[in-house]
């Protein structure tokens, strides 16, 4: 599993530069009662990274994951004024720009690949998110194709 953000910071856009793609991968532990996907705990703390990262406000887009709609994570967002969410419509993956990075994985390095065990998914996985993390254009393509704009909030 692996969480991933585009995002531009108003920094990047007076600059007039091209999304950011920033993931983070989960390791699934083997244990008993182990989680095995992202707690809202683990979506806030890449938001933080990102805002660090970015050095500006982020815009989140989220799709309708239970983990998107806890209660800890709308309270973290209105106790932040650097962070936005936007919520999507119950079932919209035309909308949702980390579709399409999902779908370039797909038919790119992850296509007829039979993993050997988990580290070879996570290395494959890791490979074709930094392939598309340097290639802003694809990046832009994804957002592009939900018809979407990001432009972050203006203080006020």
């Amino acid at each position: 599993m692996t969480a991933a953000l585009l995002a531009r910071s108003r920094a990047l856009q007076k600059r007039n530069e091209s999304l950011r793609l920033i993931y983070r991968p989960r390791f699934h532990l083997p244990f008993k009662g182990a989680r095995k996907s992202f707690a809202w705990t683990d979506y806030r703390d890449l938001a933080v990274r990102t805002h660090l990262q970015l050095g500006g406000p982020v815009v989140l887009v989220w799709d309708n994951l239970n983990t998107h709609l806890a209660a800890g994570m709308k309270q973290y967002a209105a106790d932040h004024d650097w962070l936005t969410v936007f919520q999507l419509p119950s079932y919209a993956p035309d909308l949702n720009p980390v579709e399409g990075i999902w779908s370039l994985l797909r038919r790119g390095p992850m296509a007829n690949t039979a993993f050997t065990d988990p580290d070879h998914l996570t290395q494959t996985l890791r490979r074709g998110l930094r392939h598309i993390q340097l290639r802003p254009g694809l990046i832009n393509g994804c957002l592009a194709g939900t018809g979407l704009t990001i432009t972050p909030p203006t203080p006020t």
